[in-house]
């Protein structure tokens, strides 16, 4: 499994995201952002609060996380259509 290495809030609750092998990209998270745990992150100020906790996954304080293998494959497939 590969692991997150840097996050980076962006403006439109976008993540800038870089992983372990190299693979980078954006991921927005604006559509997303619904039920109890993910709510919160609708206020700006706390979306910034993203970090990476010690599996290399992306999290925020209130126990939110996004699993970094999905993440992985997204954006990777991502830079697969485009080249």
């Amino acid at each position: 499994m590969h692991k997150i290495v840097k996050v980076e809030a962006l403006d439109g609750y976008r993540l800038s995201i870089v992983f372990d092998d190299g693979v980078t990209g954006t991921v927005d998270l604006s559509d997303r952002l619904f039920g109890p745990v993910f709510e919160p992150l609708r206020e700006v100020a706390y979306f910034r609060q993203v970090s990476i906790d010690e599996f290399g996954a992306v999290s925020w304080p209130n126990g939110a996380d996004l699993a970094p293998d999905a993440l992985h494959a997204r954006l990777k497939n991502r830079t697969t259509a485009v080249a």
